[in-house]
């Protein structure tokens, strides 16, 4: 049965993975269910208690924000209609998917011990995507997961997990973690005028509503 016209398309929340240097999209991880709250915390980058006078108002970079969502993992729907994928594996795929984002990949890891094998004095470290959390259209930044823990809550006749709560710590990759060159940095850039815009929409408050009639 067709939804109402009218009602509003809902939107997911979720991870796409892009290449550094190209930016094409890699992988597109949506949310099955979105969370009822997203914890946010930004941790203020000022110079310090211990800098001079002058520098009590300077402020060193954007501050470091961080994310945390819990999202929840069902296959009931997929089982019921029969999906084959499912019937297999349960929800391990989906879980996959989003483990293997903290994951070198295998044939990384393959290529850099044959490098130190043959004697390679430096082998840098494989680079991973850029992770992009994406909550709205207003909200697309570059992040870090930093914590990720997996409760499986419910598995089928052969141990497949089919329901699952994810917990997820991201931060937020700014302009000081990647520099401006950086398709991420410049992907900050874009979050944070977003930001400054929807500042400027905010009705302020008149001295009054505080209470007082002037500063000085």
């Amino acid at each position: 049965m067709s939804s109402f016209p009218g009602s509003p398309r809902l939107v997911k929340g979720g991870l796409v993975l892009v290449d550094p240097e190209s930016v094409e999209v890699r992988a597109t991880i949506a949310l099955q269910y979105n969370p009822e709250t997203v914890s946010r915390t930004l941790q203020v980058q000022a110079v310090g208690e211990a800098g001079e006078r002058s520098d009590a108002l300077r402020l060193k970079g954007p501050p470091v924000e961080t994310f945390k969502l819990d999202a929840e993992i069902d296959a009931i729907d997929q089982l019921g209609a029969g999906d084959p994928v499912a019937g297999e594996h349960g929800i391990q795929p989906q879980l996959a998917a989003l483990e293997t984002i903290v994951y070198p990949s295998s044939s990384s890891l393959q290529a850099n011990d044959a490098l130190a094998r043959a004697g390679t004095l430096e082998v840098a470290p494989p680079q991973a995507p850029l992770t992009l959390f994406v909550w709205s259209r207003s909200r697309i930044v570059p992040v870090r997961i930093t914590d990720f823990s997996i409760t499986e809550e419910a598995f089928d006749p052969a141990l497949n997990p089919i329901r699952a709560k994810v917990s997820l710590g991201l931060r937020v990759l700014s302009v000081s973690d990647l520099g401006f060159d950086h398709r991420g940095g410049g992907l900050f850039i874009a979050y944070q005028q977003q930001k400054e815009h929807l500042a400027g929409l905010a009705a302020g408050a008149s001295l009054g509503t505080l209470g007082i009639g002037g500063i000085g």
